[in-house]
């Protein structure tokens, strides 16, 4: 497999990794306390401000306001939090695995998959959050060995890889929105689902993905040190003692567990797994292990910002998420398709 390309133009670009980490430690508590405070007429900035440290304190406070902060708006910033950080984190760990920067969960159908098997598993079980997990993770790491497959017997290259991951995702959404034209009392808002977004959070299934993707995580940091040969190429990887094929295998259930447990909370959301990563890279150096605290960091805060945004930026009507990572993720992935133009195998 070809070694996968690094974004920055020079070593000159990139900063120390406790300057990241500060960065987004810093943005984090600012988005973290705007998706929080940052409110509408019902419950102003000034109100939930109060209502949130009065509840630190033990002082009582309006039922509506504790309603809205505590049941409406925490579970959705840490729904955010959680899966900007998983989706971020599954595309670095499958494109290093896959070797190939242009990977991630919304281009190469992972979150197809999930999304599919959620709605096909909400056929016959409507009403019970873990099938709706479980569905999610099986679709997920379906897709991604599906995708892995059709690459390799095609001839593994960059471009088969994408090509193959854009045949099996408009597999996966057009049986999506056939399940979705059928059935469409199985989904709350299509329109949310198949764009992702946070509007009718499911507070089970954010109880059932929250270990999921805690033990993804730790799971990543384990594998770090085997998907950094990687980059040396699998011959040189498998000459030091790795177990190539293993190691490349676990990589990819680990991006597919973390892909499909957001997917069960949050939808079809794209681009992320993509973005990060990539943005990433541009800045710090080829450490996997701390790219992906990076990657988890960062990914929270960019889906906490464009959360924020979705829900304040045309009051009183609410974007889906999905949205603004469309209009930021599409120019984005043309730009890198015709960056890496003259690297990318035919």
């Amino acid at each position: 497999m070809a070694h996968i390309p690094d974004l920055a133009a020079s070593p000159a670009r990139k900063i120390d990794f406790k300057i990241l980490v500060l960065f987004g430690s810093f943005a984090f508590c600012i988005l973290f306390f705007l998706e929080l405070f940052a409110g509408t007429k019902g419950l102003s900035f000034a109100d939930s401000a109060r209502t949130f440290f009065a509840q630190i304190s033990g002082e009582n406070t309006a039922a509506s306001a504790r309603i809205i902060l505590l049941k409406v708006r925490l579970p959705r910033a840490f729904a955010a939090i959680l899966c900007g950080s998983a989706l971020s984190v599954s595309g670095l760990i499958l494109q290093l695995s896959l070797n190939n920067s242009l990977a991630g969960p919304g281009i190469i159908g992972v979150n197809g998959g999930a999304g599919l098997f959620v709605l096909l598993f909400s056929l016959f079980f409507p009403y019970v959050a873990l099938v709706r997990s479980l569905a999610a993770f099986f679709g997920a790491i379906l897709a991604v060995l599906t995708v892995y497959f059709i690459s390799r017997q095609a001839g593994v290259s960059k471009t088969t890889l994408v090509l193959s991951g854009v045949a099996v995702s408009s597999m996966m959404t057009a049986g999506i929105d056939v399940i979705i034209t059928l059935k469409p009392e199985i989904v709350a808002d299509k329109v949310a689902f198949s764009l992702g977004g946070f509007q009718n959070l499911n507070l089970s299934s954010l109880y059932i993905a929250f270990p999921v993707i805690l033990l993804s995580l730790a799971g990543g940091l384990l594998l770090s040190s085997g998907i950094d040969l990687f980059q040396l190429g699998d011959e040189t990887a498998f000459g030091l003692g790795l177990n190539v094929k293993r190691c490349r295998l676990l990589g990819i259930i680990i991006s597919g567990l973390l892909a499909g447990a957001s997917v069960s909370v949050c939808g079809l959301l794209g681009f992320v797994g993509l973005l990060i990563p990539n943005l990433i890279r541009l800045f710090s150096k080829n450490d996997t292990k701390r790219n992906i605290i990076l990657s988890s960091l960062l990914g929270a805060d960019f889906l906490l910002l464009c959360d924020l945004l979705a829900r304040i930026l045309f009051f009183p009507y609410e974007l889906p998420v999905g949205l603004f990572l469309s209009c930021l993720g599409s120019p984005f992935f043309i730009w890198m398709l015709i960056s890496k133009k003259k690297r990318l195998s035919v």
